[in-house]
């Protein structure tokens, strides 16, 4: 990968995060308040969310605009990536033991907690997997058939000498001696290091757990938030950034960025100025995620994804939006188990 392609990439999820994080700490801080009398425990735990989510925003956007280093070596910037990873696990645990439990009442915080978990093993999959999703050092080596194109003469020079060599006597006569290439001769076989920051977290492969958090929080959004909802377009960016960043997945990605662009224009909803404007900025942040790895069609309910509908094609409401944070749930349209997780911490 070359530098100037590995540093648009970064511009482009530079502005995943940045956008999908405002409107996740703008609906954390409103929601923390409109709990502080009815649960102020839950209150205090979602105040908690949001100084944490600040603090790792603006160390996630440090380590973004970094050059890619392999987290394994001591480097300036591994201090870094351990306070994120330190920062994301200590999130969790808030989260699963303390939130999860007390968001069934609730539309927008059971939505809001959902994709914040996600947003956690999202990062540990970019900062902590293992295997690492981005192989560090040497991007390219020439390819097989180069070698072999290479090396013609030397294997035909190889090929001529051979005659003068004496064949190999059968191992009935002692011979020949087995040798492992990953094991010198009478040493046990060498083991790969650990990462750095294993004392922090287990080295595990993440991105199963990672995979099926975005899954069932998308499913939560799309049953219980319109399609023009800035968190359920919030769920749908940081996931597609997922499915491109970390699965490499770029069809995917841009299925899902497209659909969630159609959503948005077909939805009847009416939008307060404050929903409008994030719903505007995150349609366009996904319109460049539909346009990433090559030219995509027009169809899917979007003919221009990205632009910006004008006030005159959304119905939008002046007056204060009806509180649906305590509202009940429709057992019967939303997903009513969540994913068996087992928490590694």
């Amino acid at each position: 990968m070359d530098v100037v392609t590995y540093s648009s990439q970064q511009s482009a999820l530079l502005a995943v995060w940045m956008a999908s994080s405002d409107v996740d700490q703008k609906y954390l801080g409103h929601l923390a308040a409109s709990t502080s009398h009815d649960n102020p425990f839950l209150s205090g735990m979602l105040y908690k969310i949001l100084g944490l989510s600040v603090i790792l925003s603006k160390k996630l956007v440090r380590a973004r605009k970094l050059r890619r280093l392999d987290t394994t070596r001591e480097t300036k910037s591994l201090q870094l990536y351990h306070h994120i990873i330190w920062l994301s696990r200590e999130g969790l645990v808030i989260m699963e033991q303390y939130i999860l439990p007390m968001v069934q009442d609730y539309v927008e915080l059971k939505v809001l907690a959902y994709k914040l978990r996600a947003s956690f093993y999202h990062i540990f999959v970019l900062f902590h997997n293992q295997p690492p999703i981005h192989v560090p050092g040497i991007s390219s080596l020439p390819s097989h058939a180069a070698r072999q194109n290479g090396g013609g003469d030397a294997a035909k020079a190889a090929d001529y000498n051979r005659g003068s060599i004496s064949l190999t006597p059968p191992p009935v006569e002692g011979g020949p001696v087995r040798y492992d290439p990953d094991c010198p001769p009478g040493l046990q076989p060498v083991q790969p290091p650990k990462p750095a920051s294993s004392f922090l977290l287990p080295a595990l492969d993440y991105t199963p757990t990672a995979t099926q958090c975005f899954r069932h929080a998308a499913a939560l959004a799309d049953a219980l938030l319109p399609g023009s909802h800035p968190l359920r377009l919030s769920v749908k960016l940081e996931f597609a950034a997922y499915l491109y960043d970390c699965l490499h997945d770029a069809d995917a990605c841009r299925r899902l960025a497209k659909q969630a662009i159609a959503d948005v224009y077909n939805a009847q909803e009416g939008m307060d100025d404050e929903s409008f404007e994030d719903a505007a900025e995150l349609v366009g942040v996904l319109g460049r995620m539909v346009k990433r790895g090559g030219k995509t069609s027009s169809a899917g309910g979007s003919s221009s994804p990205g632009r910006e509908r004008s006030p005159a094609d959304r119905p939008r409401n002046t007056s204060t939006p009806p509180k649906t944070t305590m509202t009940g749930l429709d057992e019967s349209t939303t997903p009513t188990t969540a994913p068996p997780i087992v928490n590694p911490i």
